[in-house]
């Protein structure tokens, strides 16, 4: 038997409304670490999107390099890891070769799928992200112009490598068919054409998925989203995140929530109840949604100094007349006409770097002066 940790979603690099989640992605992986260590897991899992973006920061170049450092050589842990949807997969892919001479073992290419990595009692599957053309190539079938029609072929030639004395788990990074998107995920997969069938993925004993970042997106029972380490957008708020440890004997698996550095909150609420004294989870990652109706001066200003992490502002029931009257307008600083100006024409608001980009703008101006 084994027990393994089942992660995905790192988006090492990102931000959210401008704030800088390189600090909170460290501390939630520090708890990732310990969760490893406290289960006495025998391997890692991480089922894509390790970075934010196909052209990753070297700041988060860096950071990745050093949490799969901890993990495979300070820790000794085997880790089985793919490239996700926003993973770069010739970046991933360099050094791949001799990766495995300390079983860290990272594929970024379908063809690698169909060699298993076997650990302990448990054949693992690894199939990183991939485009039907890849399918179409590797098959050498032009009919394959979807997920939903590779898929089949794709775990056909899974199952005939299939060690009948083993357990058999597919690491994949994909949209579910009969799965629920959240905001912060970027829709690779849009409507049944490009879902795949979880009939499909029946003949693993576990199916250990990355994209979608809700765990509870997808009700199956061995097919499982790991979801993000982190909330990344007002629509999980509610949410809980966290690891999978899964137990190749027993074939179950235990949900356990890692703490955010700094949690995230949706507050509803009236302007007078949100600016009160002794706000409660005041460095939050705040959202609100104000009750008024009635145009507010400065709004902005007045509720990042009530909540300093404040990521996004909109109304229950709109705004009742003009944004603000003349009058009120000729007392507002150029930041607070700008601020207002780009809610009026987009509905939301400035976050915290474009907030920075105008000031220094107007800075500039002022030295042109």
């Amino acid at each position: 038997m084994m027990r393994f940790l089942h992660t995905a979603d790192w988006h090492i690099g990102r931000t959210l409304a401008g704030f800088n989640l390189a600090e909170d992605q460290q501390a939630v992986f520090d708890r990732l670490v310990a969760t490893a260590k406290a289960e006495q897991v025998d391997a890692i899992v991480i089922a894509g999107d390790l970075y934010d973006r196909a052209l990753a920061n070297e700041d988060a170049v860096t950071m990745v390099n050093a949490m799969l450092t901890k993990l495979n050589r300070e820790l000794g842990y085997p880790v089985l890891a793919i490239s996700g949807n926003h993973d770069s997969a010739v970046r991933l892919n360099t050094g791949r070769e001799w990766f495995a001479g300390t079983q860290l073992y990272l594929n970024t290419q379908l063809a690698q799928a169909f060699t298993p990595v076997t650990l302990g009692d448990t054949q693992f599957f690894l199939l990183p992200y991939f485009e039907p053309i890849a399918a179409r190539q590797y098959f050498n079938d032009d009919s394959l112009t979807n997920l939903n029609l590779a898929m089949p072929r794709v775990v056909a030639a899974m199952q005939a490598l299939f060690d009948p004395a083993k357990r058999h788990v597919l690491v994949a990074h994909f949209f579910a068919a009969g799965s629920e998107h959240s905001d912060s995920e970027t829709l690779v997969n849009v409507g049944g054409l490009d879902a795949v069938a979880v009939s499909d993925l029946a003949p693993f004993d576990y199916v250990a998925l990355g994209h979608l970042h809700n765990r509870h997106a997808l009700q199956a029972t061995k097919v499982q989203y790991a979801g993000s380490l982190l909330k990344f957008s007002v629509s999980e708020a509610n949410q809980e995140k966290g690891v999978y440890i899964v137990d190749t004997e027993t074939l179950t698996r235990k949900f356990v929530a890692l703490a955010p550095r700094r949690e995230l909150i949706h507050r509803t609420a009236s302007y007078a109840e949100l600016t009160a004294p002794d706000q409660p989870d005041r460095d939050a990652f705040t959202a609100v949604t104000l009750t008024d109706t009635e145009a507010i001066p400065n709004v902005m200003a007045a509720l990042r100094e009530a909540f300093p992490y404040l990521i996004s502002l909109d109304r229950a029931h709109g705004v009742t007349g003009a944004t603000a009257t003349a009058k009120q307008v000729r007392h507002l600083s150029p930041q607070e006409l700008l601020a207002q100006f780009y809610h009026d024409v987009t509905g939301a608001e400035l976050t915290a770097e474009q907030q920075a980009w105008a000031d220094a703008a107007l800075a500039a101006a002022k030295e042109d002066d």
